[in-house]
């Protein structure tokens, strides 16, 4: 049931892209700032609706963990988007799912077989088969800096995610904390860097959907996932989430639906299978 948690978060990361659309004439600071708040504040009163406010008081250490991985992500993704080309900043920053992979054998030392790294590598290309298109590294230092910053999120996420269960003790409803905590440096970092834009109806509306889902429940769930459930099945899963985002930008009719994109589903599926594979065959984890 934990594993079906985190694969429930990367269902809904595959709205984001959608969300933001929508949102797009809204910065992204500001996105994150206003998302996380919503995501905050409907944590923190289901908190308080079930008497729970105490989880909020956690070590430094998972805080720090916590507040480290949500805002230092999007920080560095963003810088990235900034400096680099859209498809090169993402294509590095999708090393996240093979970084949880690996860090998952060499930090948490769980098995990797055949079948794992099987499944990884299906979803590897089918992602790379979408986000590769037309991607051509080089350019100018500023592009350099920006590729640098979309590997350093990857990275980020990847360690924020795995480490969570060298914290399985910290309660998911402390999430809710960290999120206040990043919509407050994201809105610090916003007035810093960018301008201010009042958001319309719609783009209000895909700001608040985004703090109930992807920048939402989407969080808590992966901190099930990551905590009690398989990090290997559902590193190689998320290789989903950019087919998926992008079926659903085809759907909503802001990109074209293409023969490379069906092909891609059906790799990152193979792998999902793979991996399933795995992880139900593999002797119980620690």
């Amino acid at each position: 049931m934990a594993t079906l948690a985190g694969a429930g978060a990367i269902a809904l990361w595959a709205f984001l892209a959608a969300l933001t659309r929508n949102a797009r004439a809204v910065p992204p600071l500001e996105i994150t700032a206003l998302g996380f708040a919503v995501s905050a504040v409907l944590g923190l009163l289901v908190l308080g609706c079930t008497g729970r406010l105490a989880e909020l008081r956690q070590r430094p250490l998972a805080w720090l963990h916590g507040v480290g991985g949500l805002f230092g992500y999007h920080a560095l993704y963003f810088a990235a988007l900034g400096l680099a080309p859209v498809a090169e900043a993402n294509l590095l920053n999708y090393t996240w799912p093979l970084l949880i992979v690996l860090f998952s054998a060499l930090l948490l030392g769980m098995r990797l077989g055949w079948l794992h790294v099987g499944g990884m590598v299906l979803g590897a290309a089918g992602c790379a088969l979408v986000l590769g298109r037309n991607v051509s590294f080089g350019g100018s230092g500023d592009a350099m800096l920006g590729y640098a910053f979309a590997a350093g999120a990857g990275a980020v996420w990847a360690l924020y995610s795995v480490t969570s269960r060298r914290l399985a003790t910290v309660p998911t409803g402390a999430v809710a904390g960290f999120c206040a905590a990043t919509a407050v440096l994201a809105a610090i970092a916003h007035f810093l860097f960018e301008r201010t834009v009042m958001p319309d109806a719609r783009a209000l509306l895909a700001m608040t959907l985004m703090g109930i889902g992807p920048v939402g429940a989407a969080f808590f769930l992966w901190d099930i996932g990551m905590k009690r459930g398989d990090p290997r099945l559902l590193g190689t899963l998320a290789y989903a989430t950019p087919i998926a985002s992008t079926l659903l930008l085809c759907l909503g009719g802001f990109a074209p639906f293409t023969p490379g994109l069906l092909a891609a589903a059906a790799l990152v599926a193979a792998g999902g299978l793979v991996a399933a594979r795995a992880s139900t065959s593999a002797p119980p984890m620690p």
